[in-house]
């Protein structure tokens, strides 16, 4: 369907070194400009983001150092950016909550105050979520045929617990390997695939201070286990130490593993972290 415009939609996404909105950058940005008229230009550009793509971060976007390396800072091309945006409203998905706060940040950091409370901000990743619920009733509903206001007297946690059975087991039914059209709708009976499956982050912790992290070599190569998967250590996700591992972090500032421990972080980032002070100093003591 034609959009019902009234000025220039900026249509985008963006391409990061990563998720915090303070340290890291944009190395892509890509957009459409959709006039009123119908009329629509686009463009897709990389940027230099003057510091190191992570490892991961090039797997998952194919982007690499090399090719963003004679791309331009974002510095270079915020004026025309600027320029460019200036009267439009945005568009993307997810963008409300990180694509345009980033944007935000790398124009203020390039000395542009780009007015986004002007624009009319439309994020088609919360109208999937607010037309298509994913909560319970919602999945019931989508899973076995019924609602539960019908099969259930209240919301109650013995009847969510008996839903919940009923939703697992109807995903099961429709996901059957041997009964899927198509590969990818495809999941297997067995709770190893589904532990795996229901993974959402790479936390180690539940509060997410401690991640999961692909190790490399010095030259920046994923180093494998012996059935080749990349291997994977813990870092830091917050503080003067994040994005280190927290083994070297154990040896190089014991006193930082104190201070957190008697701070108020939750009881499972101490555990985590207690954990992994238990078994380097135990692989320490093999030495």
């Amino acid at each position: 369907m034609k959009l019902n415009l009234t000025k220039p939609l900026i249509i985008f996404d963006l391409e990061t070194t990563g998720l915090d909105l303070v340290t890291d950058r944009i190395i892509q940005i890509s957009y459409i400009k959709v006039m009123p008229n119908g009329d629509e230009a686009r463009k897709n550009l990389f940027v230099n983001p003057e510091k190191p793509i992570p490892p991961m971060v090039q797997e998952l976007t194919g982007i690499t150092d090399e090719m963003v390396k004679e791309a331009p800072v974002f510095k270079q091309i915020a004026k025309t950016l600027h320029d460019t945006f200036v009267g439009c409203d945005f568009a993307g998905f997810n963008s409300n909550r990180f694509d345009i706060p980033l944007l935000a940040e790398e124009f203020l950091r390039a000395g542009i105050d780009f007015d986004f409370s002007r624009c009319r901000l439309i994020d088609a990743q919360t109208i999937f979520h607010k037309m298509e619920p994913r909560n319970l009733a919602a999945a019931y509903k989508y899973y076995t045929g019924h609602k539960m206001e019908d099969d259930f007297t209240a919301h109650r946690a013995d009847e969510d617990t008996e839903a919940t059975y009923r939703v697992l087991q109807g995903q099961l039914d429709m996901y059957n390997p041997d009964t899927a059209t198509e590969p990818d709708r495809a999941l297997a009976n067995d709770m190893d695939v589904l532990a795996e499956f229901s993974v959402m982050n790479n936390n180690v912790d539940f509060a997410g201070r401690i991640v999961w992290q692909e190790m490399a070599d010095a030259n920046g190569k994923p180093l494998l286990d012996d059935k080749g998967k990349p291997r994977m250590h813990e870092v830091f996700n917050f503080g003067k130490y994040k994005g280190w591992a927290v083994a070297d972090v154990l040896h190089r500032d014991p006193g930082f593993f104190n201070w957190v421990l008697s701070s108020n972080f939750t009881y499972n980032t101490k555990q985590v972290l207690t954990r992994i002070q238990l078994r380097e100093s135990k692989l320490n003591s093999k030495y």
